[in-house]
């Protein structure tokens, strides 16, 4: 016969399944959850994926990795500009902190200004974009009025002599790298509608051959080179067809080659860099590029020492400017030369990385610009110094001495940062931190 269940058994029954479900019930409310309310959104979740070699592509890390090697580049650069200028100021006269002294100063009004910058919403930029490009285009054209400064044979400053200079070109680099990728995604926009390359990208075109324009009015062909660089990037992430970007790089490639040709200086310190130089141009236009190989060469492996050049000693024309990589070299040796050089690919490596890992088509395009900008001038610089390259006036970002390239480096940093932190992932980790 069936047993029967007692009046007493069965709510002991219920009490014993009550509690088994409330212990499953806590059970489940006391497990790691990965909502946000125990500050594990999903975001984590999305960096726990990134383990072993995944780690290089955390864009998280890269955000981080980026603003920890633009603090090292900038004090590092500070370290090699006290070295590399302390003899040639004690040789004018004055103290041989006179230039590191300067170069700080501009590292303080960069940094306040990289720190604004950075809190700044990405928006703002794209808004203020075509204002920007107008008065950076305004400023270079004041080279050209009795306010511009010949500086080596190149009018790309302007200021009052003793008070202030200002290199606008410098200026101009920030402002195509935030106008540009406004400019190619409007572009793409209109062609993607309409299918008209010239109503799409002629007035975008126009604009950015009109701020090449006014950099090579001051015959500064090495900052228009870099210029030409970032557009090419603009224009191919931009999604104007291949066959129109080989166009625009032929008419440029067209452009530079005459500008070579119809300037003796730029056709001697190219000849020089790729062919043997005579003896009387080893006292002319190969000079500083033989010292600085000689610079390079005489580090050795690790240097002889930081403050223990020999080419700074007035042998080596501007090394704590342009050819500052050269004493770098010499100082550190390879390993600190190689080192600088990892640290500007490091950087190119986190911008992109972050680009890539950002759906926000302006952020994406931006952060390539200013990648092509900083790494792609980097890399200009050390392959001037140990003779790729002919001799052109590209400061080292970050590191030369120089007060324009300094602070909108430092701008360029800030606005980065912000445009960073439109990734969101990264966006969620630090409204958390």
């Amino acid at each position: 016969m069936p047993r029967r269940v007692s009046g007493s058994n069965a709510s002991s029954a219920r009490v014993a399944r009550s509690s088994r479900s409330t212990r499953s019930s806590r059970s489940a409310q006391s497990a790691p959850q990965t909502g946000a309310g125990n500050g594990k959104g999903p975001q984590n979740a999305n960096f726990e994926r990134y383990t072993g070699w995944r780690m290089l592509m955390n864009p998280l890390w890269c955000y981080h990795g980026f603003r920890i090697i633009v603090v090292i580049l900038t004090v590092f650069g500070l370290i090699m500009v006290f070295s590399s200028s302390a003899v040639t100021m004690v040789a004018a006269g004055a103290s041989p902190w006179s230039q590191v002294l300067s170069q700080g100063m501009y590292c303080i009004v960069g940094v306040i200004v990289a720190l604004v910058l950075m809190h700044l919403p990405y928006r703002t930029y794209r808004k203020f974009s075509q204002p920007f490009l107008m008065v950076a285009m305004v400023l270079q054209l004041l080279t050209l009025t009795p306010l511009g400064i010949e500086v080596n044979g190149n009018r790309s400053w302007v200021g009052i002599p003793g008070v202030f200079q200002l290199q606008p070109a410098e200026v101009m680099k920030l402002a195509l790298c935030v106008w540009l990728p406004k400019a190619m995604e409007e572009a793409h926009a209109r062609y993607k509608k309409s299918g008209d390359i010239k109503d799409a990208y002629g007035k975008p075109a126009l604009w950015y051959v009109a701020a090449l324009l006014c950099v090579l009015s001051g015959k500064d062909l090495g900052t228009g080179l870099i210029i030409v660089a970032i557009g090419l990037a603009g224009f191919l992430i931009g999604g104007i067809p291949l066959k129109y970007l080989g166009y625009i790089g032929g008419l440029l490639g067209l452009g530079v080659i005459v500008l070579v040709l119809t300037s003796s200086n730029r056709m001697g310190r190219i000849l020089a860099t790729y062919q043997e130089c005579s003896p009387q141009d080893l006292e002319g236009v190969c000079y500083q590029a033989m010292h600085a190989k000689y610079a390079m060469a005489s580090g050795g492996l690790f240097g002889v020492g930081i403050g223990n050049s020999r080419e700074k000693w007035n042998y080596l024309p501007e090394a704590h400017n342009d050819f500052i990589y050269a004493i770098i070299g010499e100082e550190t040796g390879f390993i600190g030369a190689l080192a600088v050089l990892v640290l500007f690919l490091m950087l190119g490596w986190c911008l992109i990385n972050v680009s890539l890992h950002t759906a926000n088509r302006y952020v994406s395009m931006a952060l390539v610009c200013f990648t092509v900008w900083l790494v792609g001038q980097a890399l200009v610089n050390m392959g001037v110094v140990i003779g790729i390259f002919p001799v052109m006036g590209v400061p080292l970002p970050f590191v030369s001495a120089g007060g324009s390239s300094l602070v909108m480096c430092l701008g360029a940093a800030g606005i980065a940062d912000s445009m960073m932190r439109a990734q969101p992932e990264i966006r969620a980790e630090v409204a958390r931190a």
